[in-house]
């Protein structure tokens, strides 16, 4: 038995973080699988742990917490993971930059808005396919633009992993699986380099947890 129980699913992108966290962390925990795809998130025992049926969960410290970029926030703040930096201005765009995958393209590319945007399509075959792409695409890019704000050293903002690499590394697991270029983008490829060789991140990979 770990130090925490982990809620989750393997390619859920919001669960990653937090197993890249708690490995940063070195903190052990259980896993408990919610699969997705079988709708085990709509269950009456898991809207017991979490209202809105989302993973992941993380029970942890006797708290339940839910929402990864706040259970993110606790365990920065009681593990002292400097995921941000200390400097106020720094700080407010370095999470800038970790919420603009994190905030604006992760949430219409979960299972449930593609599933919903596959029904309004009448069900056409290459809808989650080109919906994906239409997001992450775009997305990336800005990301790469706004890393020109940063000194890569190696990783996103500095030369330790921080939330926007902890942030960045679901999102493009998520556009290898839906088939979306980045390889034009040398910044972000540089980090997702350095970001793969930490055993922090590579413990993590979602393919590790199938």
């Amino acid at each position: 038995m770990g130090d925490a129980i982990l809620y989750d699913y393997w390619r859920s992108s919001a669960s990653y973080r937090l197993r890249i966290a708690l490995n940063l962390a070195g903190i052990k925990y259980a896993t408990e699988r919610v699969d997705l795809v079988k709708g085990e998130h709509k269950s009456l025992e898991h809207l017991a742990r979490n209202p809105q049926g989302f993973v992941p969960v993380l029970e942890i410290d006797g708290l339940r917490l839910t929402q990864s970029l706040a259970v993110l926030d606790y365990l920065d703040d009681t593990r002292n993971l400097g995921l941000l930096p200390k400097d106020p201005g720094l700080r407010a765009r370095a999470r800038a930059l970790a919420h603009s995958v994190a905030v604006d393209v992760h949430p219409v590319c979960n299972l449930q808005v593609a599933k919903h945007a596959t029904q309004l399509s009448g069900g056409a075959a290459d809808m989650p396919k080109a919906w994906m792409q239409h997001f992450i695409r775009p997305g990336l890019e800005a990301f790469e633009a706004l890393l020109t704000d940063f000194d890569q050293a190696p990783f996103c903002t500095g030369d330790t992993p921080g939330l926007a690499d902890i942030c960045l590394m679901p999102q493009l697991y998520n556009a290898r699986r839906w088939q979306t270029d980045f390889k034009d983008m040398p910044r972000i490829c540089a980090v997702e380099a350095a970001c793969a060789a930490h055993p922090a991140f590579a413990a993590a990979y979602p393919d590790q947890e199938r």
